[in-house]
Parts: structure tokens; sequence; C-alpha cells
């Protein structure tokens, strides 16, 4: 096999893996549509606010979903709100300035150990 053969086959597989990776990704923006969708229905009805037809259109987008989901093989299980690893993760404001725990001072300003040097023209008595 010469250099151009190869170098096509090459170009040929990378191209593959770019359409596959494309199409993986639309099926995910479509999901994730999806998803949002039914969250906005359900927030709706919880709230008083669903329409007559609300819990037809949930059942709809709960079977959409079901088969994009087998169909792409796409994970549509909930993802953590914090990243794994991240500081204190998985308590509420962990990792924040100002939160209890992170050694930082509430509130943003100096805390009482914070000492700055005396200004120039001025005295310091101990």
């Amino acid at each position: 096999m010469g250099l151009m053969d190869r170098v096509k086959a090459q170009a040929t597989e990378l191209a593959q893996q770019g359409k596959a990776k494309y199409d993986q990704v639309q099926a995910t923006r479509r999901a994730d549509a999806m998803l949002r969708n039914l969250g906005a229905l359900v927030y709706q009805e919880r709230t008083g606010r669903g329409a007559p037809d609300s819990q037809a259109q949930i059942d709809k987008l709960v079977a959409d979903l079901s088969a994009h989901e087998a169909a792409n093989g796409i994970n549509l299980s909930p993802e953590p709100t914090d990243p794994p690893g991240s500081p204190g993760a998985g308590q509420p404001g962990a990792g924040q300035p100002g939160s209890p725990g992170t050694g930082q001072p509430q509130g943003g300003g100096a805390g009482p150990s914070t000492t700055f040097p005396p200004e120039a023209g001025t005295t310091t008595q101990v």
C-alpha cells in the first residue's frame, strides 16, 4: 500500500469518526431539548399552571425520550450539580468565598487577623 493510499484510508476513517461525533452531539442536543420541555411541563403542572392536556404531553415526552435514549445509546440519568472532586462537593455554598469551612472571612472584607503596614508619615504606638 502506497503512502497516498494510507493517507486516503486515514482521512476516510477520520471523516467517519467526525460524522459519528457530530451525530452523537445532535442526538444529545435533541435529548436536552426534550428534557427541558419535560421539565417545563412538570413544573407548570406542579405549580398549578398546567394545561388540560399537560399529562398527555408529559406521557408523550417520556415515551419519546425513552425511545430516543435507546436508539442513540444516550444515558439520560441525572447528573450531580457539583462536579465530582470539587471542594466540598454536595455541600451548599462549599468552595465559595465567605462560606463556612473555606477559611475565608464572611462578608468578603478583611478579617481581624489581616494586618496592613502603617501609612507613611504616621507613628505606631505600642
